[in-house]
C-alpha cells in the first residue's frame, strides 16, 4: 500500500547513479514540489548525483528554467535521453556543448519500450527511424561526441528478422518513476481528472517495478478508498509506492503555460464545454495562407494529427472557415476530435472528444491508420527528406514526428521558405518578400534525417511542400514545383533560394487559388 510522504522525504529515497523516467510533456504532469525538493537537496547536500533523465516527451516550457533545468547543477544529471530537448533550451545547450550525454529516440517507441520492459523483455523492435539518424549505422541517436565516445549503444539494427529490417530499442535500467495525478486514494490509486493529457503513467510504473525500482506521485489531494470511479483509476495503487500531497496546489502547470490559478481551462479536460467564438480568427498574413492551402489537401472524414509549430494554426482556420467537422483532429499527445489549442497549448483540444492514453495513441500511428499527418517545415533536401532533430548548429527534437511521418497516407508540411528573420506581407492577393530569410530550408543534403522521403513513397504516400511562395510535391519525378504564388518571380525568390534543381512540370507550374490571398 503506498506510503504519503513529504516532497522532502521523496528526495531522499533518490540515489546517486539512479535512472528516473518522468511522464511530462511540457509542463503537463511534471511533479513539480518533488523535483524541487531533490534540486534543493543537492543544493545543500551534493547528491544525488550522475542521476540519468529519461522523459518520452520533453519536459520545460522553452523560455523560464525549470522542469530538468533544475536537473543541470554541474554533476547532477550526466545522461539524458528523451524525444525532444528543445523544450528546455538550457538542456539542449549542455548537449550542445558536450557537457552532458544525449539521446534523442521517436516518441512512440519509448512507449512501446516502457510496456515491453513492463512485460519482462529488453527493449522493443521497431521499423520506425530506419535510415534516419536514430539509426545506429548513422549516430544511433547520439546527440554529441560525448556520447558517441562514451554512451551506451541503445539502438541495434537488425538486419534479417523474418525478411525484413528493423531497429531495436533498448534503455538502462530504470529505478525510479516520477509521476503527477490529481487524486490519490488511501490505498494509492490515482486519477488525472484535472490533466489534458494521459502521459502513459500505467506502462511507465510497469516498467519500473519490473525493474524493482519506486514510483512516487505527486497529487493535489486525498480521498477515501472507492471515492475514485474504478474506471477513473489511471494507475492502480499496487504500483505505486509513494504519494506526495502537493503543499501549493495551485501553482501545479496544466500546461506549459496554464497554470491551476491563472488560466486553467476545464475545455482541455473535459470538464466544460467552450463556445469556440471563444477563439478568435487570424489575421491574413502568410501563416493564414499556407494554411488555407494545406485545408485544400483535406478530404471529408479524414484523420488527420497536427504537429507542433506551425501545423497548430489549421484548426483555427478550419474553425473560421466554419469547415472543424469536416475532418477528425487529433493531436499526437493522445486528443481526439474537438479543436487542437494553438501556440504553447499545444498537445491540448478544445473539446476534447476522447483522451486517449499517449502511448496506445501511438499504435493508430504506426498501425498505418492516419490519413493526414501535418507538420512544420524545417529542413528538406534534394530528395525530399526531411531534418527536423539538427536546425542551425541547435539540438531540437524528433518527439512523434518519425512515428506520424512514416506512416501517414498523406504528409503535409508548411512553413517559410526560408528562416530566421523572414519579413512578409500579403498585399493586393500578392504575397511580397521584403527580407528574405538568413538560412535556405530546401538543401542540397540533409546533415541529419528524420524522415525518409523514399520509404514513405514506397508504401504509395503523397507528400507535399507547402510555403508562402509555392508549393512543391515529391513524386517518384523527385521534387517538383506545382504552384507558385502571386507576386512572386520563380527565378529570385524560389529557384535561387533552394540549393537543388527543382522539377518545373511542362507547361510550368500553376498559379496558387488567389482566394488565399484574400479577406
Amino acid at each position: 500500500m503506498a506510503q504519503i510522504i513529504t516532497s522532502k522525504e521523496a528526495a531522499n529515497l533518490i540515489n546517486d547513479g539512479d535512472v528516473i523516467v518522468t511522464g511530462v510533456d511540457g509542463l503537463t504532469g511534471w511533479p513539480q514540489e518533488i523535483v524541487d525538493a531533490i534540486e534543493e537537496r543537492f543544493l545543500r547536500e551534493g547528491h544525488p548525483k550522475n542521476i540519468t533523465s529519461i522523459r518520452a516527451s520533453g519536459g520545460g516550457n522553452f523560455t523560464s528554467p525549470t522542469a530538468e533545468s533544475q536537473y543541470l547543477h554541474e554533476g547532477m544529471m550526466t545522461k539524458s535521453i528523451s524525444s525532444f530537448v528543445s523544450v528546455c533550451p538550457d538542456l539542449a545547450k549542455k548537449i550542445t556543448d558536450n557537457k552532458i550525454m544525449g539521446w534523442m529516440l521517436p516518441l512512440g517507441v519509448f512507449y512501446q519500450m516502457y510496456r515491453e520492459i513492463g512485460r519482462g523483455m529488453n527493449g522493443a523492435m521497431s521499423k520506425v527511424g530506419l535510415g534516419t539518424f536514430m539509426d545506429p549505422r548513422n549516430d544511433g541517436g547520439k546527440l554529441n561526441q560525448l556520447t558517441i565516445d562514451k554512451g551506451e549503444d541503445l539502438v541495434k539494427y537488425v538486419p534479417d528478422f523474418m525478411g525484413e529490417e528493423y531497429l531495436y530499442y533498448t534503455l538502462p535500467k530504470l529505478n525510479i518513476g516520477l509521476m503527477r495525478a490529481t487524486t490519490a486514494d488511501k490505498h494509492g490509486n490515482i486519477s488525472c481528472e484535472k490533466e489534458p493529457i494521459n502521459i502513459g503513467l500505467l506502462s511507465q510504473a510497469q516498467a519500473v517495478k519490473a525493474n524493482g525500482g519506486i514510483v512516487i506521485c505527486q497529487v493535489e489531494k486525498i480521498v477515501e478508498v472507492n471515492q475514485i470511479h474504478p474506471r477513473m483509476v489511471k494507475v492502480p495503487g499496487i504500483y505505486i509506492d509513494y504519494i506526495v500531497v502537493a503543499e501549493k496546489p495551485d501553482e501545479i502547470m496544466q500546461n506549459w503555460i496554464r497554470s491551476n490559478k491563472d488560466g486553467y481551462n476545464p475545455a482541455f479536460t473535459g470538464e466544460a464545454i467552450a463556445e469556440l467564438e471563444e477563439i478568435k480568427p487570424m489575421p491574413l498574413n502568410d501563416v493564414k495562407v499556407m494554411c488555407r492551402r494545406a485545408i485544400k489537401e483535406f478530404k471529408p472524414g479524414y484523420v488527420i494529427n497536427f504537429g507542433i509549430g506551425m501545423p497548430t494554426s489549421i484548426p483555427n482556420v478550419l474553425n473560421e472557415m466554419g469547415q472543424s467537422d469536416m475532418v477528425t483532429m487529433i493531436t499526437e499527445t493522445g486528443c481526439i476530435g474537438g479543436v487542437p489549442a494553438l501556440g504553447k497549448d499545444f498537445g491540448c483540444s478544445w473539446n476534447v472528444e476522447a483522451l486517449c492514453d499517449h502511448g496506445d495513441h501511438f499504435s493508430l500511428f504506426d498501425g498505418g491508420n492516419l490519413d493526414a499527418g501535418i507538420f512544420g517545415l524545417s529542413e528538406v533536401d534534394e530528395k525530399g527528406n526531411v531534418n527536423t532533430s539538427h536546425l542551425n548548429g541547435k539540438i531540437g527534437g524528433v518527439g512523434g514526428f518519425a512515428n506520424i511521418s512514416l506512416s501517414s497516407k498523406h504528409l503535409i508540411f508548411i512553413g517559410t521558405f526560408t528562416a530566421v528573420g523572414i519579413e512578409t506581407k500579403i498585399e493586393n492577393g500578392k504575397v511580397i518578400i521584403v527580407k528574405e530569410g538568413k538560412f535556405k530550408k530546401f538543401i542540397k543534403k540533409c546533415d541529419k534525417t528524420t524522415f525518409v522521403a523514399e520509404e514513405s513513397l514506397k508504401k504509395g504516400n503523397d507528400i507535399v511542400f507547402i510555403t508562402e511562395r509555392c508549393v512543391i510535391r515529391r513524386d517518384k519525378r523527385g521534387m517538383v514545383l506545382e504552384e507558385v504564388a502571386p507576386g512572386i518571380d520563380i527565378q529570385t525568390q524560389i529557384l535561387d533560394q533552394c540549393e537543388f534543381k527543382l522539377i518545373i512540370p511542362d507547361g510550368g507550374p500553376k498559379l496558387m487559388d488567389p482566394e488565399l490571398f484574400k479577406e
